[in-house]
């Protein structure tokens, strides 16, 4: 079974991703967010644990890809959950992608990251993008339970990363009330930590996320049934905010991006003419 596989978002109508690879040393996510879609594919997904042989089997297979292509670590699974502070496969996949004229991308939500500086450095083009929810600590908490990377703790990481190493701010989802008060606030706080560009999307519900996320926050499911349920879009398998109030939120971070003169971007949203750039980062690549 090939590690390295074409990403195919499942088929999502609204990615506007590059075509680039999927690459993680996981199955799995011990992060737990409640928002995750990711639990509606794989199996088993809040029991993380390592791919069966996977270095082995990863320096056989990285031989076949093709020199320059863009591999994301990862699209599910986060590279740097808890488990990886122990097993420390992320690291010594990152030390063995070192001999590849490869594009990384690394997708994270962990300051773990920052363990491995070092590593980075030598990769030669790589772009982490790294996904920030809130300022909130309390409700950051609550929304990544799994996650104890602290909202301050993640900027500060940020700062350090972007002194060498471009970086792409996921501040998603967007999740009405909860984290969309303070737009300006957060993507301000994402600027001056030293970011390149502002990726953002609203919280899409899928049957198991949505139980989760009304069970957490029961003064919000007669709000979010409504948004969702009654006055949403389903499209793709996803119940989708209401139309006007998805525009809205995301105008709001294109503004705040805009006005901090950041590159800007929307992820599975539809809003292809509010874009100033790929969605995922891959233009902070150094093309040749």
């Amino acid at each position: 079974m090939p590690l390295i596989t074409p990403f195919d978002p499942w088929r999502n109508q609204y990615c506007t991703c590059p075509d680039k690879f999927s690459l993680s040393p996981y199955t799995g996510c011990g992060h737990a967010c409640l928002y995750c879609y990711a639990s509606s594919y794989i199996r088993n997904f809040s029991n993380p644990r390592p791919k069966k042989d996977f270095l082995k089997r990863l320096e056989n297979q990285i031989k076949k890809i093709t020199k320059n292509s863009i591999i994301t670590i990862a699209n599910s699974s986060d590279p740097y959950q808890p488990i990886e502070k122990e097993l420390k496969l992320t690291r010594k996949m990152l030390i063995l992608l070192e001999k590849c004229e490869l594009k990384i991308n690394i997708v994270t939500k962990s300051i773990l990251i920052s363990r491995d500086l070092d590593v980075l450095k030598n990769l030669g083009n790589v772009v982490v993008s790294f996904t920030f929810t809130c300022m909130d600590e309390r409700l950051a908490q609550r929304l990544e339970p799994g996650c104890i990377c602290r909202p301050l703790e993640k900027l500060r990481t940020i700062s350090m990363l972007s002194k060498y190493i471009p970086v792409a701010a996921r501040f998603d989802p967007l999740i009405y009330p909860l984290n969309t008060t303070n737009i300006k606030e957060t993507v301000n706080a994402l600027s001056d930590s030293g970011v390149k560009q502002i990726i953002t999307s609203t919280y899409k519900t899928k049957p198991d996320n949505f139980k989760r996320m009304c069970a957490q926050f029961p003064e919000h499911a007669l709000l979010w049934k409504n948004l969702y349920l009654t006055c949403g879009e389903r499209k793709g398998g996803y119940n989708y905010l209401a139309l006007s109030l998805r525009q809205k939120l995301v105008e709001e971070v294109k503004e705040a991006a805009l006005s901090e003169k950041l590159k800007f971007s929307t992820c599975r949203e539809g809003f292809y003419n509010a874009n100033t750039t790929n969605c995922d980062g891959s233009s902070l690549f150094i093309f040749s």
